[in-house]
C-alpha cells in the first residue's frame, strides 16, 4: 500500500469521528413527536386486549354450528340469541376486570366495583390503594365500545344474516363492520384503558404509559 492511499484512509477516518462527534441530540419538538408517535404505537398494538377479539373468535367458531350454516329452525333462532347474549354479557365482564400484585409480586385478578376491586378468591386480598381500581364511567365508556363492536360484527355475520334478515344488501353487511371497527380503534387508542384485566398480556403489567400515577 503507498503512501497516497495511507493518507487518503486516514482523512476519510477523520472525517468519520468529526461526523460521530458533531451528531446532536434530537430537539425538543423531535423528542415530543417521536414520543406521541410511540404512544399512538402502542396503543394500537393493544387493540387485540381491548377489543373483543376472543369473544369473536369464539362466536364465529360456533355461530355456523348454531344456526346450522344459516339454514335457521325455530330452534337454531333460539340458541343463536342466547348465545349472542352470552357473548355480549362476556364483552361487558371482561372489560370490568382488572389485576393488581401484592408486596410478594404475585398477581391477583377480580372486577372493578363503586367501592374498589373484588377479587376472584372471594376478596380476601386488596391492592395497597383500593380506591385506585374503583369502577368509573371511563369503564362503562370502554364497555360500552367493546360491546358496539362485537354486536356490529356479530349483527352482520353471514350465517347470522342468512338465519334472521337475508334480504340484508352485501353492501352493508361488508362496509359496516369494517368502518365501525376502524372508528371503535381510533377510540380505543385516543382513550385507552388502565384496566389489565383478564386476557392482558403478562409482560405489559408493568407499563409506566397505563400506570394509574
Amino acid at each position: 500500500m503507498d503512501d497516497t492511499s495511507i493518507h487518503l484512509d486516514l482523512i476519510e477516518s477523520h472525517e468519520s469521528e468529526d461526523d460521530y462527534f458533531y451528531l446532536k441530540d434530537d430537539g425538543a419538538d423531535e423528542q415530543h413527536c417521536i414520543s406521541v408517535i410511540n404512544a399512538i404505537l402502542s396503543g394500537t398494538a393493544r387493540l387485540n386486549v381491548l377489543l373483543p377479539t376472543a369473544t369473536i373468535l369464539a362466536f364465529t367458531i360456533l355461530t355456523p354450528l348454531l344456526t346450522n350454516d344459516g339454514e335457521c329452525t325455530s330452534l337454531n333462532r333460539w340458541l343463536m340469541c342466547s348465545f349472542l347474549a352470552l357473548s355480549a354479557a362476556s364483552c361487558i365482564f371482561f372489560s370490568f376486570t382488572d389485576s393488581f400484585r401484592t408486596a410478594t409480586g404475585r398477581l391477583y385478578y377480580g372486577v372493578a366495583t363503586f367501592k374498589g376491586i373484588w377479587t376472584f378468591n372471594g376478596g380476601r386480598k386488596k391492592p395497597l390503594v383500593p380506591s385506585d381500581y374503583r369502577l368509573r364511567w371511563a369503564d362503562l365508556f370502554h364497555a360500552s365500545l367493546s360491546l358496539t363492536a362485537f354486536l356490529t360484527f356479530a349483527a352482520l355475520h353471514g350465517d347470522v344474516v342468512l338465519c334472521y334478515y337475508p334480504k340484508m344488501p352485501r353492501k352493508v353487511t361488508n362496509t359496516v363492520p369494517l368502518v365501525v371497527g376502524f372508528v371503535i380503534s381510533v377510540f380505543f387508542v385516543v382513550f385507552p384503558s388502565k384496566r389489565r384485566g383478564i386476557g392482558y398480556p403478562f409482560l405489559l403489567q408493568r407499563d409506566a404509559l397505563y400506570s394509574r400515577s
